[in-house]
């Protein structure tokens, strides 16, 4: 070997020298790849932005839900009045233009939406009020009330009403997040492997690298061997060394794809903060794995039962039933009936400043003598009373606005069942295309592997011609390239399968069965 040459291959040792000293920098990781989706699911940004979401949604039905909440008044005040009256019946004292009157008054009310869109409200109230009105019979006087009322919607507002469609509005936008959840979590896992994988093939394919660089080597030894015993002439040097140099620069581009691969495992499963950045990720599963027989029929009715992609067009279509129901439900013209039922209590003391005027009664009548208690005593006796009922009619003439809402959200509607259709669509050719990947790729497995054991006997068999003087360096050369190949055809062939393995559990709606991942509310678990 010349000076010239040994210079060279010292400078390529220290090139290839370089990254294996810079990765021993660096602690090696073992890393599972249970390990792996579980880091993900801990740590990954869009799994965590979907679970915020998913709080919001819950928070929001919560919220629909608090309609139905009863809504308690509760009103107090005083009122001093003296206006002015222009007649002769003024009531007012001697020498006043008015009487004076003070009322002080409490009122408590409890109202309840009812599902059926009606509202019943349960009311109270008492009030003392005093006067110096000379027509006044009682003063103080104490007035009291309990009743009930109730308002039935018997065309708009029966079937759904505004609090109703809000619980199914926010009940089906819950669907909806907590598919895309679902969706996230499934993508992240199915991303997660297909790095892992992708990692595992670009470590294993420097090793096949560096095992072709060490076979060019060797060669180069053996004819520089030659050349120095006589039996080669020193153009044949040319051929090993430049094969060498070429095979080491596609170790050293093996080597930088292998990093981009880590770099890309670690976007996937690490926080902004994690030490591993720095470590060297050493995945120790095994991607060779037992065929899988598929029943394509079955995992089409599987996808068509599991896919969130499904429950999230299912949930949208749901929510466009609800508009269109409650548009359609606004064309309808208003028709209330308006039941109430009220007690009335009176009870006080002889007015003071009450004068005795021919043929108007001047004693209170039996039983009204008192105060307060005595006035919520009166309740009870059920001598006063008002009970309404009431039918109450409104519609706008012609009715246009509604009509066009109407319109509008069925024509969404049916959007959202054709989206539904082309959903189901999709499921069902994914898993067709995934089906067809995961058969091929078994296939592949074994014809790679084929490929690679007689590529073997074929390179052993060409280094013994070579070495008895039957060979030449094109034809081992070549060999070892043929090897090369072979065995990185075998790890893609298996690299593919596993990922096809993970991709046809992902069309299914399986994967995260698989893995034993559970989404519930706004937590996950591995």
């Amino acid at each position: 070997m010349s000076a010239g040459t040994r210079v060279r291959v010292l400078v390529y040792a220290l090139l290839l020298a370089f990254v294996p000293m810079e990765a021993a920098r660096a602690a090696e990781r073992p890393l599972t790849l249970e390990e792996a989706i579980a880091l993900a699911l801990e740590k990954n940004e869009g799994i965590l932005i979907e679970r915020e979401s998913l709080t919001s949604a819950e928070s929001a039905v919560t919220g629909a839900r608090g309609a139905y909440d009863p809504f308690l008044e509760l009103q107090g005040g005083w009122l001093r009045a003296r206006p002015p009256v222009n007649s002769a019946f003024s009531g007012a004292p001697a020498d006043e233009a008015a009487p004076v009157s003070q009322v002080a008054d409490a009122f408590a009310g409890v109202r309840q939406l009812l599902p059926t869109g009606g509202e019943v409200s349960v009311r109270a109230a008492a009030s003392r009020g005093t006067t110096d009105s000379v027509f006044t019979l009682l003063s103080p006087a104490y007035a009291t009330q309990v009743g009930v009322e109730l308002r039935q919607p018997l065309l708009r507002d029966r079937a759904v009403d505004a609090a109703r469609f809000g619980l199914r509005v926010t009940a089906s936008d819950r669907e909806q997040v907590m598919a895309s959840l679902r969706t996230e979590v499934s993508d992240t896992v199915s991303a997660v492997e297909s790095a892992y994988w992708r990692l595992i093939a670009a470590r294993r394919e420097v090793t096949v690298r560096e095992e072709a660089v060490r076979l060019a080597e060797e060669q180069l030894t053996e004819t520089s061997l030659r050349i120095e015993g006589g039996a080669a002439p020193e153009t044949e040097i040319a051929q090993p060394r430049a094969e060498l140099e070429r095979r080491r620069g596609e170790l050293l581009a093996s080597r930088e794809l292998a990093s981009r691969a880590q770099n890309a495992l670690k976007l996937l499963i690490l926080s902004d903060a994690d030490a591993l950045w720095v470590d060297q990720l050493v995945p120790t599963d095994d991607p060779e794995v037992d065929s899988l027989t598929v029943d394509v029929a079955a995992s089409i009715d599987q996808a068509l039962a599991s896919r969130p992609e499904l429950e999230a067009a299912e949930a949208e279509l749901e929510r466009r039933r609800a508009e269109s129901a409650l548009a359609s439900d606004g064309v309808l013209p208003q028709l209330d009936v308006v039941v109430s039922y009220d007690r009335l209590g009176l009870a006080g003391s002889q007015n003071s400043a009450g004068e005795t005027l021919p043929g108007l009664p001047t004693q209170i009548p039996s039983g009204l003598e008192g105060g307060l208690r005595r006035s919520f005593g009166t309740l009870g006796d059920g001598d006063f009373y008002d009970a309404r009922a009431a039918l109450v009619f409104q519609i706008p003439i012609g009715n246009r606005a509604a009509r066009a809402t109407a319109a509008i959200a069925r024509s969404g509607e049916r959007q959202a069942e054709s989206d539904l259709t082309r959903v189901r669509k999709a499921v069902r050719a994914e898993v067709l295309d995934a089906a067809a990947a995961l058969e091929t790729a078994a296939q592949r497995i074994d014809a790679a592997r084929a490929a690679r054991e007689a590529a073997e006997v074929q390179l052993s068999a060409e280094q013994e011609r070579y070495a008895v003087g039957l060979s030449t360096n094109f034809l081992v050369l070549t060999r070892q390239n043929d090897l090369s190949l072979a065995r990185l055809d075998e790890i893609a062939a298996l690299t593919d399968y596993r990922q096809a393995r993970t991709e046809m559990a992902r069309a299914t709606g399986t994967l995260l069965d698989q893995r034993r991942v559970q989404v519930n509310g706004s937590s996950n678990s591995g």
